[in-house]
């Protein structure tokens, strides 16, 4: 009873076990003992020498042939009393108990905004429809105002056409610039980067060809919307194609900024188009601003997404020039010839020639990717693991430490 159930125990784990281990364990069954069934876990003798394991089986079937062992059928298993059940060991190795994320961090960090946005301007305007006395400025409807000067200040236009007269206004506005200063620039922005992330994930999904589909030729070329959009050798959109987007984006909102300005504020085309692209870029000279209700409850909306949508589209232009940069300093070292010098500033062991893993290290410094000192810390932690100095972790090493 025992045996089988050392049996059972046995093409458990050997069916967990990854792939490259399952050859290995399969190749030299005594290896398998040895991790499965460690000598400290048994003592008590089994008096039914018929019942063996599956390596006992297989050695007895080489033993009957030349080479094989003869000795391998009367090999007798000791199991401890004390040992603790092999239900251990299936837990160790389940894959599902790892501890599994509880929530999408991407739908929490919207929620988080959402939430501190509404907190934040409610706050503004309870403080402003409050006391209307201690500021400045022509009055439409007191909330649509409050609301009004809330998104102005936390964007960090400054239209100058409400502004603070009392001193308690003012140390008041100067908070709320600060808090919404940084709100904006901290927790908005992650969730414009979340957004657009997602965005492109839904691109190249949507984009993703069906290998037993073949695409449709054209003229004796493949002909595929998803070549214009996707680098499939890269595994990422096109730069042309993510540089568009962005500078669609900025005209779109200072498109849609200007219409409104000149059909609801009434100005005329040059001015409607100067106070669009001066409220998406945050300059605000304060000669120009919304006057009526309709225009100021539409800029509470429109400033808001349209000053993070153009932030975020200038930043990324800036970040896509470094990353080109970037690449093609990559390509660069990885393309150059070695010379006595590299070698030399690549032995890490100082033993007269380069391991792949240290040829690995120097390129990946070479290219900025890491420095000395994260190398240095990585290291440091290797050591930690290796007690033994030996110079590696092996698989008995990291069972024997869960156990």
């Amino acid at each position: 009873m025992v045996m089988v159930m050392v049996m059972e125990e046995e093409s458990f784990l050997t069916s967990q076990t990854p792939p490259q281990l399952q050859s290995l364990l399969h190749h030299d069954c005594s290896l398998t003992h040895t991790l499965l069934n460690p000598p400290f876990l048994f003592h008590q003798h089994v008096q039914n020498p018929s019942s063996s394991s599956s390596c006992a089986h297989a050695s007895e079937s080489s033993a009957s042939q030349p080479g094989g062992s003869p000795h391998a059928h009367n090999s007798k298993i000791h199991r401890c009393k004390t040992a603790p059940a092999m239900a251990a060991m299936r837990d160790l190795l389940k894959p599902h108990n790892l501890p599994k994320p509880t929530s999408d961090p991407g739908a929490s960090l919207l929620r988080q905004a959402a939430l501190l946005l509404l907190l934040y301007l409610s706050f503004g305007i309870l403080i402003y429809s409050s006391n209307r006395d201690h500021f400045s400025g022509a009055e439409t409807h007191p909330i649509v105002d409050a609301l009004y000067f809330c998104i102005v200040t936390m964007c960090t236009i400054g239209y100058g056409d409400i502004a603070p007269l009392s001193p308690q206004a003012k140390l008041f506005d100067c908070f709320f610039v600060l808090v919404g200063f940084g709100f904006i620039h901290i927790l908005l922005s992650g969730v414009v980067n979340y957004v657009l992330d997602l965005q492109e994930s839904m691109i190249l999904t949507g984009t993703r060809v069906d290998p037993q589909k073949p695409e449709k030729h054209k003229g004796g070329f493949s002909f595929s919307a998803r070549n214009f959009i996707v680098d499939v050798v890269k595994g990422r959109m096109r730069i042309r194609l993510k540089v568009g987007l962005v500078l669609g984006v900025v005209f779109l909102c200072i498109g849609i900024g200007a219409l409104v300005l000149y059909f609801v504020e009434r100005l005329d085309w040059i001015d409607s188009l100067y106070l669009s692209v001066m409220s998406v870029t945050t300059v605000g000279y304060g000669d120009r601003a919304f006057k009526t209700t309709a225009g100021r409850l539409f800029a509470s909306i429109w400033l808001l997404l349209s000053t993070l949508a153009v932030a975020r589209a200038f930043l990324y232009l800036a970040e896509a020039r470094i990353d080109k940069r970037h690449r093609r300093v990559t390509k660069w070292v990885l393309h150059r010839d070695i010379t006595v010098e590299d070698l030399l500033a690549a032995d890490i062991n100082n033993n007269g020639f380069i391991s792949k893993s240290e040829y690995v290290i120097y390129k990946l410094k070479e290219m900025g990717k890491i420095g000395e000192k994260d190398v240095m810390q990585i290291c440091n932690q290797f050591n930690k693991l290796d007690r033994n100095n030996s110079g590696k972790i092996t698989l008995p090493y990291l069972l024997e430490d869960h156990l």
